[in-house]
């Protein structure tokens, strides 16, 4: 399946210290009348879907990814946009770099990505299996799983229908990372799956705050 997808970049006159929370926040409040870039229509009442805006703060440079009806809405809300606010402070955006594209989204043969972002593969329930596994066999099964779930659930949010077994392997290490101001442990790596991930597409927990973002890696294994 092919979807549309705009991706654009904010070049400001620091680097941006704050994280994609942040930029999320201020996006979603400056344009409140677009429900799609704060991912929730009414107080309390949020969109559990594949997030089709995703914010990104990457080696200090900000960015943001629209898809489908996102890619809409970030393209009318870009010249708009002269300045960052977040937290307490200000940057200034001194270039946009904006891309559109058509990506397919779809089974293939194997292709190898990594983590550009750390990936949140676990949630309360299966972190303490996870834990408990003292194989690290068995962890890394388990993590292949939980990969494979998380792009059939990319694919359902999407309206995709994967018609065909995916396999993963990755090659992955952990780090500590805070989501939601809480300590949690996120994975980084590389890891090769027979289907097509478009870059800069987020996987896993905190996707449209900007954890799991997936870039294609050049195969050496």
């Amino acid at each position: 399946m092919k979807l549309k997808t705009s991706f654009l970049v904010l070049k400001t006159d620091n680097t941006v210290k704050e994280n994609a929370s942040r930029l999320r926040g201020y996006i979603g409040n400056k344009f409140k009348e677009y429900s799609i870039l704060h991912h929730h229509i009414k107080e309390m009442v949020y969109l559990y879907t594949y997030p089709r805006v995703q914010y990104k703060i990457i080696g200090g440079t900000a960015s943001i990814l629209g898809i489908e009806e996102g890619a809409e809405v970030l393209k009318k809300i870009s010249d708009e946009l002269g300045e960052l606010l977040l937290n307490n402070s200000r940057y200034r955006i001194k270039q946009k770099v904006f891309y559109e594209q058509e990506v397919e989204v779809r089974p293939s043969g194997k292709r190898q990505y990594r983590f550009v972002m750390p990936w949140l593969a676990l949630n309360p329930d299966n972190y303490m299996a996870y834990q408990n596994m003292k194989d690290w066999k068995e962890k890394k099964e388990f993590l292949n799983g939980i990969l494979v779930g998380n792009i059939l659930s990319m694919c359902k949010g999407l309206g995709i229908v994967v018609d065909r077994r995916l396999y993963a392997h990755s090659y992955l290490d952990t780090v500590k990372v805070e989501y939601k101001g809480v300590p949690v442990m996120g994975f980084t790596g590389e890891f090769r799956v027979n289907f097509i991930i478009p870059d800069f597409f987020g996987l896993g927990k905190g996707v449209s705050q900007g954890f799991g973002v997936v870039k294609n890696a050049p195969s050496d294994r």
